[in-house]
């Protein structure tokens, strides 16, 4: 039988923090890639980015659905789990000539290194389990 003491909130990892190299195009000055630093959000607010992500759009004439904005949802994601650079920095901000850190990200990034941060966002936030995965780690 298992120890349910380990479910405690107490006795879990819970922030989680990863350093990713996200683009060899930032270097420090000894020409090193500078890594990002990211974090794990929970699910209440991963909740709240989808919801907010989301709107009710009309089908056809008094049947309605909700439709979420993918885009929006991850941009909000990226900005919640990137600590490092700061991306709420208004020194930076202003050095790429946008104002908030969803323009900001996307003015800096090239859309591989964007894919490869967002990837690195998923991973740490478990959303990368392949459910066969899973299975394994399970049963070891």
């Amino acid at each position: 039988m298992s120890d349910l003491k380990a479910f405690f909130a107490q006795n879990v990892e819970s922030d989680l923090v990863t350093e990713v190299v996200v683009s060899k195009r930032f270097k420090d000055a000894e020409g090193n890639p500078i890594k990002w630093k990211i974090k794990a959000i929970g699910e209440e607010e991963n909740a709240q980015y989808r919801k907010e992500s989301t709107k009710r759009v009309q089908v056809r004439k008094g049947v309605f659905t909700q439709e979420t904005d993918n885009e929006a949802y991850i941009g909000k994601l990226v900005e919640a789990c990137v600590v490092f650079p700061n991306l709420k920095d208004a020194d930076l901000q202003k050095s790429y000539n946008v104002m908030g850190a969803d323009q900001l990200i996307k003015r800096m990034l090239l859309p591989g290194e964007y894919g490869t941060l967002v990837q690195e966002i998923q991973k740490i936030n478990g959303f990368d389990l392949d459910i066969e995965e899973t299975i394994d780690e399970i049963k070891n």
